[in-house]
């Protein structure tokens, strides 16, 4: 959705790739470690031979474990570089705005150069994969209504149509005043084609007590 400031976390990652990126210090370790394994072989050679004495062969030994540990300590050091290139990795994705949601943009709170903090939202989101219908039921159909039931929904013009919803919450708190009980659907909308803000009529599925309930009150289609 949008970046904050980062140049100062790109360049740091630049640096960590280019430190765990350099064989350099490995490879010249390495190839001095091989000349003196193979050094280390001739003067073994000579001194069963009686050629060389035992101290030559120590001391080209010794040298040998020097920079075996030297390498060990180069390939650490590499695979720290590695980690830390991680980390800077991290800390420049932190810099990216990203929903964790599928939806549309309603709002922008911040324009580019405002001042931003982990309590100041940035953009204001509407989920519209999936819309939440919601709706006012009388009274004298409670008990009648289960949650996982189905429903037709049918938007107002110029949407028009009619689409099959899952009822989600049927509200357990009646509203005495108005003689409703609240009901929440949830219908189905992966190709985005209904918009959220529409009012619609609601036709609930019958049930043995009732085979088909009648049209309730206007219900209004809303994003998630």
């Amino acid at each position: 959705m949008g970046k904050i400031e980062d140049g100062v976390e790109a360049a740091a990652l630049e640096l960590a790739r280019a430190r765990a990126t350099n064989e350099f210090t490995a490879n010249a370790i390495r190839a001095r470690l091989e000349f003196l394994r193979k050094k280390h072989f001739r003067m073994d050679h000579l001194h069963a031979k009686a050629v060389s004495s035992l101290a030559t062969v120590e001391e080209a030994e010794a040298e040998a474990k020097v920079f075996e540990q030297q390498l060990k300590e180069a390939e650490l050091n590499r695979e720290l570089a590695r980690l830390q290139m991680l980390h800077a990795q991290e800390v420049l994705m932190q810099r990216t705005l990203r929903s964790p949601i599928n939806g549309v943009v309603v709002e922008r709170l911040l324009v580019p150069g405002e001042y931003r903090n982990e309590q100041t939202p940035v953009l204001t989101l509407a989920q519209i994969d999936t819309l939440r219908v919601e709706v006012f039921v009388p009274t004298a159909y409670y008990g009648q209504i289960a949650l996982g039931s189905k429903a037709q929904v049918r938007p107002e013009d110029p949407i028009g149509g009619t689409y099959t919803a899952t009822i989600s919450v049927v509200d357990r708190v009646l509203d005495a005043s108005s003689g409703t009980f609240g009901v929440r659907l949830l219908l189905a909308n992966s190709t985005l084609e209904l918009p959220a803000g529409i009012r619609c009529k609601i036709t609930f599925e019958g049930t043995d007590a009732a085979p088909t309930i009648a049209e309730t009150k206007p219900g209004q289609i809303e994003a998630r």
